[in-house]
């Protein structure tokens, strides 16, 4: 990994780094994006995720527009007092390292929940106790 450089706005932070998760891989252009009162976005630049996955579903993104999901919303594993080069860069290099794993099995391999189950865990109504307990 490389040190990158950062834009301050008022309110928000822009950082960009170049990052290559193994001594053999590509090189990422990888974009982090925070504002007050948000979590931080994590994208990738270049080189163009989807043209890399060649017509296969990126694993573990959001989408629209396609950012990394590097840790679940709402569990505490990011919160805004952590220091992102000691969270969410390493974890981005980290997601990058199963991204080309990815890429040659065909298997998501970095565990966690993809955002999709996610979602539809937040959208099911809450388990009723039994009448019992």
């Amino acid at each position: 990994m490389s040190s990158g450089d950062g834009v301050l706005r008022a309110g928000s932070f822009t950082w960009r780094f170049e990052a290559s998760p193994s001594p053999l891989s590509r090189i990422y252009r990888v974009r982090i994006e925070m504002a007050q009162e948000r979590s931080p976005r994590t994208f990738v630049e270049t080189p163009d995720l989807a043209l890399l996955a060649d017509g296969r579903d990126l694993p573990h993104v959001y989408r629209n527009p396609t950012r990394l999901c590097l840790y679940l919303p709402g569990s505490s594993e990011w919160q805004p007092w952590m220091r992102i080069d000691q969270t969410i860069v390493p974890w981005s290099v980290l997601w990058l390292w199963y991204f080309e794993d990815w890429l040659a099995s065909g298997e998501w391999k970095g565990g966690g929940v993809h955002p999709r189950e996610h979602d539809q865990e937040r959208s099911r109504p809450p388990k009723r106790r039994s009448e019992t307990q």
